[in-house]
């Protein structure tokens, strides 16, 4: 697609929300709605999707504008109903299925893990049930109710980020961790984390190359998402805020 404008710049609403707009038009969302965030960095964040230098817009690179729609176009009409979506990967975690203690590939396994999995639950006052095996277990359902109030403090677009996090590690400890990351090492860190089954896999039988540039664009998309959570953090807030 061409670009089709020359301006890019970002504004205050009259409510403290924040638009991009090209050539002085606030931007609006796929269904219509005005693309309003809660905080001035995701607007900027936002912003250099657009402003760039190409006379050709290349819609695979609008990952946080595509967030952003999401979160106000999906997320914020059934909150509760992401939540509990959210909460399926709880259960599923892959940092808390592991396997069998005297398979090799689980001394790999608790090394990175574990310490990942124990600071999420000090961090959020919680325990969670490890799996050796793949036949799923139920997660404690104090841990779950906990957990669920935590989701339902976050606001559409952080909960946008974490959903998207979420499926792409196909963990909750890790997709709400990183949201807590400061820095992308971090970030990237737990993302590594994430795939420690793949990469182990890639060691054992061999890299395949289409498999790898799949990975390579996860890891982008993950890294993005991460961003966008971080910049959404200001004036993004859920029911228990």
């Amino acid at each position: 697609m061409k670009r089709f404008y020359d301006n890019v710049a970002v504004m205050e609403n009259a409510d403290g929300t924040w638009q991009v707009t090209l050539d002085g038009r606030p931007i609006r969302t796929v269904k219509g709605a005005h693309q309003a965030v809660p905080a001035e960095a995701l607007a900027r964040l936002l912003a250099t999707e657009w402003d760039i230098e190409s006379d050709e817009l290349d819609p695979k690179t609008f990952v946080h504008r595509d967030m952003a729609d999401y979160a106000i176009d999906v997320i914020a009409q059934d909150r509760p109903g992401h939540v509990t979506k959210l909460l399926g990967f709880a259960e599923t975690d892959t940092l808390l299925y592991r396997a069998d203690p005297d398979d090799a590939f689980h001394k790999e396994q608790h090394a990175l893990w574990e310490p990942l999995v124990t600071t999420f639950e000090a961090r959020e006052g919680i325990a969670l049930t490890r799996v050796s095996g793949i036949m799923p277990r139920a997660q404690p359902r104090e841990s779950l109710a906990a957990l669920e109030k935590r989701l339902a403090a976050l606001g559409p677009f952080a909960l946008a980020a974490v959903e998207m996090l979420a499926s792409l590690a196909a963990s909750l400890t890790v997709a709400l961790s990183a949201v807590e990351a400061e820095d992308e090492e971090d970030a990237l860190a737990l993302w590594r984390a994430a795939c420690l089954e793949e990469e182990w896999q890639a060691e054992q039988w061999g890299r395949d190359p289409e498999a790898e540039d799949r990975r390579a664009d996860r890891q982008r998309r993950f890294l993005k998402a991460w961003a966008f959570a971080r910049a959404a953090r200001a004036g993004d807030v859920g029911e228990a805020a």
